[in-house]
C-alpha cells in the first residue's frame, strides 16, 4: 500500500514537471512573441527611414559584430555553460556557495568583458576591415562603419552582464524577466530613429547610441528580480574557484558550438560586402529578421526552458525523463517549424511588401529580399532543432561534440558560400547558410541517437505524417488565395496588412484543422505522456 502511494506521487510529481515545463515555455514564447513583434516594428522603422542604402549596410554591419557577440556571450555561450553548472549547486551546495558562485563569475565575467569592449573600441578600424573588406575602397562608407562600431561595441559588455543575471533567473525558474527584457532594444531604437535621427548629420548614427541606451536599460531593468531571489551580484575575483573554472572550461568550446549559425551569418555579412554595388547587406539582414520571429519565439523559447529541466534530469541519474524531455522539445520543433517554413516560402514577397516597402524601401528592393527570405526559409527546421539537440549536449556537460559537429557544418558552409556567391550573389549565400545548418542539426541529432539519448520511435513517423498532411492543407489554401507580387504593391499598407492578416489566419485554421483531421490533439504534446517510451 505505502509503495502504491509512492508511485502515486512520484507520478504525480513527474506530471506536474512536465506541465510546469509546457507552461513556462508557453509563457516564454509569448513574451518573446511580443518582443519579436515589437522587433519587427523596429525594422519596419529602419527600412522606412533607411531602407537598403549605403548607411544603411554600414550600420547593420556595425550592429552585426557586437549582436554576434551577445549571441554568442549573452545567450549562446555563457547561458549554456552556466546554466547547468549552476544548476548543480543548486542541487548539491548550500545557499552561501550558491551566492559565491555567482560573484566569482560575476568579477571574471565583467572584467574579461571590459576589456573585450576597450579592444574593440580602440581597434574599430581593424575590425572594419576584417568583417567589411569590401568597404575598405569606400573612404565615406568605412569612416562610418568605424564611428558606429566605437558606438556599439561596448553593449557586449552590458548585454552580456543582462544575459548572466538571465541565466540565474531562468535556473530558479523565473524565465518572464529574461523573455521582456529584449523589448527595451526595440523601444530605444525605434525612439532614437523616429525622434533622434533628424538631429544628427549622419541620421543612422542615432540608432547607434540607442543601442547603447538600450544595454543599461536591460541590466537595471532585471537587478530588482535578483534582489528578491537575494542573489545581486558583487562581483569578486578569485583567481582558483572551482565552479568559475568549470564555467570557462565548459564555456570555450560552446563558444564556437552554440554560435555556429550566427558564425555563418557573420561570414554571410562579410562576403555580402564584397558583392558590387549597395543593399546586399541589407536584404540578407532584413530577411533574417522576418525568419528569426518564428526562431526566436517559438525554437529559443523551447531551448530556453527545456536546458534547466534537461540540467536537472542529468545530475538526478534520470535518463528516461532525459529522454523523454528531449522527444517533446523535438515534436514541438516539428509541429511549428513545418508550417512556419512553408509559409515563409510561400508568402515571402507579400511579407516582404507589407512588412517594409515604404519610404526608403522601394518596390526594387523587394524580390531580392524576398528571395533570401525563401533561401534561409529552407533551413529553418534545422536552425530551430539544433537550438533543442544542442541543449542536450550542454545540459550533460559535453561541450567537445557539439564543436566538432559546428566545425564541419561551418566548413560546408564557407565551401557552399564561394560556389554560390558568383552564379547567385546574396542568395547563395542564404541558401549556404541554409545548407550548412542542415549538416549542423544532421550531426547532432545523429550523435545523440548513438549514445542512445534519442531514437525515432513508430508515434513519432506517424505524427510526423499527420503534421505533413496538415501543411499541405495549409498550402493549398495559401496557393489559392494569394495574389501576384503586383497586385500587393498596388494595394495600400491597410489593405496588404489586411490581406496578410488574412492569408495567415486562413492558413492557421487550415493547418490546425488538418491536425485534428489527421488525429493529433493537444495531450499529444503533453510531456507528461510517456507512451512513445
Amino acid at each position: 500500500m505505502q509503495e502504491d502511494s509512492e508511485a502515486n506521487n512520484k507520478i504525480s510529481k513527474e506530471k506536474e514537471s512536465g506541465n510546469s515545463l509546457a507552461r513556462s515555455s508557453m509563457v516564454v514564447s509569448s513574451l518573446t512573441f511580443f518582443s519579436r513583434i515589437l522587433g519587427l516594428v523596429r525594422e519596419i522603422v529602419f527600412a522606412a527611414f533607411f531602407g537598403d542604402s549605403a548607411q544603411a549596410d554600414a550600420f547593420f554591419v556595425a550592429f552585426r559584430i557586437p549582436n554576434f557577440l551577445r549571441r554568442l556571450f549573452a545567450e549562446g555561450a555563457f547561458s549554456q555553460a552556466f546554466v547547468p553548472v549552476l544548476s548543480e549547486y543548486k542541487q548539491k551546495c548550500s545557499f552561501a556557495e550558491i551566492k559565491e558562485l555567482v560573484d566569482q563569475v560575476a568579477g571574471r565575467l565583467s572584467s574579461t568583458l571590459m576589456i573585450v569592449s576597450i579592444v574593440g573600441v580602440i581597434g574599430a578600424p581593424v575590425l572594419a576591415m576584417v568583417f567589411a573588406p569590401g568597404y575598405i575602397d569606400d573612404g565615406e562608407k568605412f569612416s562610418l562603419l568605424v564611428e558606429m562600431l566605437r558606438i556599439t561595441f561596448p553593449y557586449i559588455l552590458l548585454i552580456s552582464l543582462t544575459g548572466f543575471a538571465g541565466g540565474i533567473l531562468n535556473s530558479y525558474d523565473r524565465f518572464a524577466v529574461p523573455a521582456v527584457t529584449p523589448v527595451f532594444l526595440n523601444i530605444s531604437l525605434i525612439v532614437c530613429a523616429i525622434w533622434l535621427s533628424p538631429l544628427f548629420a549622419e541620421p543612422v548614427i542615432a540608432i547607434a547610441w540607442g543601442v547603447i541606451v538600450a544595454g543599461v536599460i536591460q541590466l537595471m531593468f532585471q537587478l530588482p528580480f535578483l534582489g528578491h531571489l537575494k542573489l545581486i551580484p558583487r562581483p569578486r575575483l578569485r583567481p582558483k574557484h572551482e565552479g568559475v573554472s568549470r564555467i570557462i572550461t565548459l564555456m570555450i568550446p560552446v563558444m564556437f558550438a552554440v554560435s555556429v549559425g550566427q558564425i555563418n551569418l557573420l561570414i554571410d555579412t562579410v562576403l555580402a560586402t564584397s558583392i558590387e554595388g549597395d543593399g546586399s547587406v541589407s536584404w540578407l539582414y532584413y530577411a533574417d529578421r522576418i525568419m528569426y520571429l518564428p526562431l526566436g519565439v517559438f525554437a529559443v523559447a523551447i531551448a530556453t526552458v527545456i536546458l534547466p529541466s534537461l540540467s536537472r534530469k542529468h545530475a538526478e541519474d534520470s535518463v528516461d525523463k532525459f529522454k523523454e524531455t528531449l522527444d517533446w522539445g523535438m515534436r514541438c520543433i516539428v509541429l511549428i517549424a513545418l508550417p512556419a517554413s512553408i509559409a515563409l516560402i510561400t508568402l515571402a514577397e507579400p511579407m516582404v511588401i507589407t512588412i517594409y516597402q515604404r519610404g526608403e524601401f522601394s518596390a526594387d528592393s523587394v524580390l531580392p529580399t524576398a528571395r533570401a527570405l525563401q533561401a534561409y526559409a529552407l533551413g529553418l527546421l534545422a536552425f530551430m532543432a539544433i537550438k533543442v539537440l544542442a541543449s542536450a549536449y550542454f545540459s550533460r556537460q559535453d561541450t567537445k561534440t557539439p564543436v566538432r559537429y559546428g566545425i564541419i557544418a561551418m566548413v560546408s558552409n564557407i565551401v557552399m558560400n564561394l560556389l554560390l556567391i558568383i552564379p547567385l550573389a546574396h542568395i547563395g549565400l542564404a541558401i549556404a547558410t541554409a545548407f550548412s545548418s542542415w549538416v549542423n542539426a544532421g550531426l547532432l541529432l545523429f550523435g545523440l541517437m548513438k549514445i542512445k539519448l534519442f531514437s525515432f520511435h513508430r508515434r513519432f513517423f506517424v505524427m510526423s505524417f499527420q503534421i505533413v498532411f496538415a501543411n499541405l492543407l495549409m498550402l493549398a489554401f495559401l496557393l489559392g488565395f494569394n495574389e501576384s507580387a503586383d497586385q500587393w504593391l498596388s494595394w495600400s499598407s491597410m489593405a496588404r496588412s489586411g490581406n496578410l492578416a488574412m492569408l495567415c489566419l486562413g492558413g492557421g485554421i487550415c493547418y490546425g484543422l488538418g491536425l485534428l483531421i489527421a488525429g493529433i490533439r493537444p495531450r499529444d504534446f503533453s510531456l507528461s505522456v510517456s507512451k512513445m517510451h
